[in-house]
């Protein structure tokens, strides 16, 4: 059992409000948003904006901490003004707001790609009071993690690759303002892993287009089964992005679909994926039933169904994002003689997830996301810490 020890952080003093610009053309959505935010202690509107023009013109003013940016606005819209408001404020958090259409799928990924911290799906306005409430709880979880994440790695620009600093007893004894995060490192699995199991939500898409391409051959033998916080239409584009830039098929999963090695499936928006036993071996089932940890699709599903399976030859990854969703899943994972690899804090956007599977002692690594490629095939190829 290895002891590791997060870098440490300054505790932090009094916080002050996270400072919200709000952009959207719609008056009704600017008045809502408004009064979400404003109704929280620890946020405060700076500037409610129509237009991405307006935006770039206020933003050094105003000198929000987080801008919740519409993408279609007229005179300048979201994804042009993006580079623009990254320009005139380098660690600015942009959540990028966007109906259900394909469209606004396509634009919201491309954002991210342009320095864009996140997204979040707009309701439309004849959805019901559980589809508002629910786009409320996600736009202020965002606004609140990402805000407090204070620009978030997307542009301090730090190397993947870069080593957690491991804080020796001596040195931590004479911190005594810092907090520092403790957790326990399990063994690795003695066999190679049969299946590749990914979890992700907020920064996951990112870390997905970082990881994806840099599997290497190793996983030909084995399926890759992504389950990425995301409404229907976002996953469809999300599985296409991924095929692009990876060179690998990435395909949407079906129900009852045969899981074959070499296969990549990405969990369809509102519905869970697990993996089921059929005659001719593994297959999909895709469920409808009611959200999990407030989240459909769920990790928990696709890791507690993976362990009834595949057993000890499941490898499940936990990437970025907030919340625990996961854990409970990748406990089960480790039962079964399993293992889990965890994102670290320094390459998250926000270190919720990984964070939850490490100090629930289930890891068996906690990576920067850029080695977390060579040891996955390391693993798949029969090497053993």
């Amino acid at each position: 059992m290895i002891n590791a020890v997060a870098a440490a952080r300054p505790a932090a003093a009094i916080r002050k409000p996270i400072r919200v610009m709000v952009v959207d053309d719609a008056i009704v959505v600017r008045r809502q948003l408004t009064r979400w935010i404003g109704d929280e202690k620890d946020m405060m509107v700076t500037a409610c904006l129509r237009t991405g023009r307006e935006a770039v013109e206020q933003v050094e003013a105003c000198n929000p901490d987080v801008v919740v940016l519409d993408v279609d606005m007229p005179e300048l819209d979201g994804i042009s003004a993006l580079p623009q408001l990254l320009q005139k404020k380098r660690y600015l958090v942009v959540i990028m707001a966007s109906t259900f259409t394909r469209r606004s799928a396509e634009i919201s990924l491309r954002a991210l790609s342009l320095g864009a911290a996140d997204y979040v799906p707009k309701p439309e306005a004849a959805l019901d009071a559980d589809a508002s409430a629910a786009f409320r709880r996600e736009l202020l979880d965002k606004i609140r993690n990402l805000g407090r994440r204070g620009g978030s790695l997307l542009r301090q620009r730090r190397p993947a690759t870069a080593p957690r600093e491991i804080v020796p007893p001596s040195r931590r004894a004479s911190m005594p303002s810092a907090e520092t995060v403790a957790f326990t490192l399990r063994p690795f699995a003695l066999l190679p892993p049969r299946a590749l199991l990914i979890g992700s939500s907020t920064g996951g898409p990112q870390a997905l287009t970082a990881l994806i391409g840099q599997l290497g051959g190793a996983i030909d033998r084995a399926p890759v089964l992504v389950t990425q916080h995301m409404p229907q239409t976002f996953t469809t584009v999300l599985a296409e992005h991924l095929t692009r830039i990876s060179g690998r098929r990435v395909r949407e999963a079906a129900h009852e679909e045969p899981i074959v090695p070499g296969g990549i499936y990405v969990a369809p928006g509102g519905r869970h994926m697990r993996v089921v036993r059929g005659a001719g071996g593994p297959v999909i089932a895709l469920g409808d039933d009611p959200p999990i940890n407030f989240c459909k699709p769920s990790i928990d599903p696709l890791l507690s169904s993976a362990a009834q399976v595949w057993g000890a030859g499941s490898l499940a990854l936990i990437l970025t994002g907030m919340g625990s969703d996961g854990t409970n899943g990748a406990a089960e994972i480790a039962a079964a003689g399993g293992s889990v690899i965890a994102q670290d804090e320094e390459t998250s956007v926000v270190w919720g997830m990984p964070r939850a599977v490490a100090l629930a002692g289930l890891c068996s690594a906690v990576l920067p996301l850029g080695q977390i490629p060579a040891e996955v095939n390391r693993l798949f190829v029969g090497g053993r810490a």
